[in-house]
């Protein structure tokens, strides 16, 4: 049981990132407050998931300041503790040439990605420095250490997600709260699916095979390799890694 009775938040739970994490976490003695802002996605979760004492499923929003505080404060009251925190939420946005994009599309993108992990960073901090404990994990991108083209609103949020826990990492330290990047190259899931459709809507294959040919592992990552690298980040087998970007790529932006 390496996460035995630490209380942990997980946004964009219904997700298939996201749920297999909390599958993985729970499966390891976590307490979870699982949060997601579709209702009928969060209640087919809890379906899967079950209802006891150690579980609460949350329907939230990401952009909305008061929603994410409510959420976090609701974690601290249940469960006595805010251990640590599995910032997933996030949108892929639209592929298109930066110069194509309306202010809209960037500004909702940004808001999701950036504004959505600091006000999670802003409100959990408090409680974990109060703590003098806690790891709180933003789920970034390899598009957060490269470019990306036709995905400039989308590279631009993982960058700066990188550069907020790398300052939070240096504001609180000493704390005793860890701050970490895990930055997923391509998964074999829904959002990746999403990109091959819009790149080519007549042969999304095609595409997927480009990216494989770029990997020096010629496939794609899975949703339980990237729940397996958050379990270690959220438990005590990581309490010196603080401020870091870990890339699980295949080696993609290796060179």
């Amino acid at each position: 049981m390496r996460l035995a009775d630490k209380s942990i938040l997980i946004t964009g739970a219904t997700g298939s990132i996201g749920k297999e994490t909390a599958k993985l976490f729970k499966e390891n003695g976590a307490k979870l407050a699982l949060l997601g802002r579709d209702k009928k996605k969060l209640d087919e979760l809890q379906a899967e998931l079950g209802i006891d004492e150690n579980t609460i499923y949350l329907e939230y929003e990401a952009r909305d300041e008061s929603s994410v505080a409510s959420a976090i404060n609701k974690t601290n009251e249940e469960f006595g503790s805010l251990d640590a925190v599995v910032a997933n939420a996030g949108t892929e946005g639209v592929i298109q040439s930066l110069t194509d994009y309306t202010v809209e599309d960037f500004s909702y993108t940004l808001e999701v990605n950036v504004t959505g992990v600091w006000l999670l960073m802003k409100h959990a901090t408090p409680i974990m420095t109060g703590q003098k404990k806690g790891s709180f994990i933003a789920i970034s991108s390899g598009a957060g250490v490269v470019g990306s083209s036709g995905q400039c609103p989308y590279a631009a949020s993982k960058h700066a997600v990188c550069g907020m826990i790398k300052t939070a990492c240096i504001e609180f330290g000493s704390s005793g709260v860890r701050f970490n990047v895990l930055a997923p190259g391509p998964i074999a899931n829904r959002m990746m699916e999403s990109l091959h459709k819009q790149i080519n809507p007549a042969n999304p294959t095609e595409v997927e095979d480009f990216v494989k040919s770029k990997i020096p592992m010629s496939r794609y990552g899975t949703d339980s390799e990237i729940a397996q690298f958050a379990l270690f980040l959220a438990s005590d087998e990581s309490t010196f890694c603080n401020g870091g970007v870990f890339l699980a790529d295949g080696g993609l932006t290796a060179g």
